[in-house]
């Protein structure tokens, strides 16, 4: 009895150490933050599901296609990624899947002040601009067509990987799927003031709930980080991730289905070598 009830005291602390201590180091390590927001409600509502796709379509070609490429409909980006990095410090992205991946609130603010729509005011003014300069000289109508132009030509499905290159892939690198960064380290930490990492283990080192709320408002818990508010819908948003964790945790299922097995392995070992030492010590007595 008296070496059950010593199991019983370890088991007691053991509990009090994950779930007590555990927890703790957590909150501490993770400070708790608002859940990531998804509808954007600090921006402007600019409705663009009655924005004219045509009309949309005019302002891209005269506006969008000087620095951004649209290949679905037949438009090269105008730079190769090494001379738009030099001119711009980060490659712009191609607009195919923007009405896809992007949510639409956010897309427009975006496209009438790129720089308070990503919360970078911190890093980026009049003396040192944004790559992409505000379209707040346009009308709210305008921007909307914009959108609904976006939306039109926006592909149904997109795989995980092809959310990543065309929402991270300007900046970060995936070296264990062989994706470079589109843009040179040296020439973004100058213009950004900070490297982007390499993204091939972060789901091993931040977790998938971290991962969420950082692409959601990196201010939130980097505060002062060069990362921009990307602005993804929740469904982009979990690709992204889910495709972090394939490339990065591709054993996540396998390791804790043998976690669990390890753990059921020890209870029984432990109640059998119990009872074993029990019979013993009774036999001896």
């Amino acid at each position: 009895m008296k070496d059950f009830k010593l199991l019983l005291i370890v088991a007691a602390i053991t509990g009090i150490l994950y779930w007590g201590v555990e927890p703790l180091a957590h909150s501490v390590m993770h400070p708790a933050v608002a859940p990531a927001d998804y509808g954007f409600s600090d921006l402007e509502k600019i409705d663009s599901s009655k924005g004219n796709a045509a009309k949309g379509a005019e302002l891209v070609m005269a506006n969008c296609v000087a620095c951004h490429g649209i290949k679905s409909q037949g438009f090269d980006a105008p730079m190769d990624h090494e001379s738009a990095s030099a001119s711009y410090g980060v490659v712009p992205p191609d607009l195919s899947s923007a009405g896809r991946i992007y949510e639409s609130n956010y897309l427009a603010n975006f496209i009438k002040n790129p720089t308070k729509a990503a919360h970078l005011t911190h890093k980026f003014n009049e003396s040192k601009p944004y790559p992409m300069p505000a379209y707040d000289w346009m009308s709210n109508e305008e921007i909307a067509d914009i959108v609904a132009y976006f939306a039109s030509i926006a592909p149904e499905k997109v795989s995980n990987q092809e959310v990543f290159v065309d929402a991270c892939q300007r900046c970060h690198s995936m070296k264990y799927d062989k994706l470079l960064a589109e843009t040179p380290e040296e020439t973004l930490k100058d213009y950004m003031g900070s490297k982007a990492p390499d993204l091939s283990m972060m789901i091993r080192s931040k977790g998938e709930h971290y991962l969420h709320t950082f692409i959601n408002e990196p201010q939130k818990l980097l505060h002062g980080t060069a990362m921009p508010r990307v602005g993804l819908n929740e469904e982009a948003e979990k690709q992204v991730v889910s495709y972090i964790e394939s490339v990065g945790d591709s054993k996540k299922d396998e390791r804790e289905s043998l976690g669990i097995k390890a753990i059921l392995f020890m209870m029984v070992l432990s109640v059998l070598a119990y009872l074993w030492k029990h019979k013993i010590w009774k036999e001896v007595e």
